[in-house]
């Protein structure tokens, strides 16, 4: 399925926050707050979402804009991948999240990893540094990176958090019902290529 105007309506809404971060005339600004409701209106209409929730959304980001990180950790057990099961869609992700300011990105996975499932891990190679547009099987209002670190597991036991209902290890053919905003089956099926292969180069998109 095709996104391009998911892609306009990014560019759009990214010019507009970045025009009203750095312009002080008041006849720009003006211009740059109506492609913000442009870029709203855009996605209000192929997502059949409120368009004020969309505003808001847009109101909340400030200063220029980049794309935004979300660490994912990849573990493995027995040719089997650790999932765990999101209480707010009830589908399942590999353990995760935006990178918080001031923890590296390996720092952050630790951290969510045992948030998320209770183990305690290392981090070790970064196996993917993924672009979610590249992967868009549901339109999202920001553009995100997805960094995929391997961690292997050192201590701990499978213990539910605050955002996760299931703990569980799962093979490559035996998958459950994704959350495909944070992960999609394609990029799962690419994460146990590295563990049939561990020589193979990181993917970049």
């Amino acid at each position: 399925m095709s996104y391009k105007w998911l892609e306009w309506a990014q560019r759009i809404q990214s010019i507009s926050q970045a025009g009203l971060a750095f312009s002080n005339d008041a006849f720009d600004r003006e211009r740059y707050e109506e492609l913000q409701v442009i870029s709203a209106e855009i996605m209000a209409s192929h997502t059949k979402t409120d368009m004020q929730q969309i505003q808001d959304l847009f109101l909340e980001e400030k200063g220029y804009p980049t794309p935004k990180i979300d660490v994912r950790g990849v573990v493995f057990q027995d040719d089997q991948i650790l999932l765990v099961k999101e209480i707010h869609d009830k589908k399942w992700a590999l353990p995760g999240g935006f990178c918080e300011v001031g923890l590296s990105a390996a720092e952050n996975v630790v951290k969510e990893i045992r948030e998320e499932s209770g183990y305690v891990v290392e981090p070790g190679k970064l196996l993917a540094l993924m672009d979610m547009n590249k992967y868009a099987s549901i339109p999202q209002a920001f553009h995100y990176y997805k960094l995929f670190i391997q961690c292997e597991i050192s201590g701990g036991q499978p213990i539910t958090g605050i955002e996760t209902a299931e703990i569980g290890f799962f093979t490559e053919n035996n998958l459950p019902e994704l959350s495909v905003k944070r992960n999609t089956t394609e990029q799962i099926h690419i994460l146990f290529e590295f563990n049939r292969n561990p020589h193979k180069k990181t993917w970049i998109d």
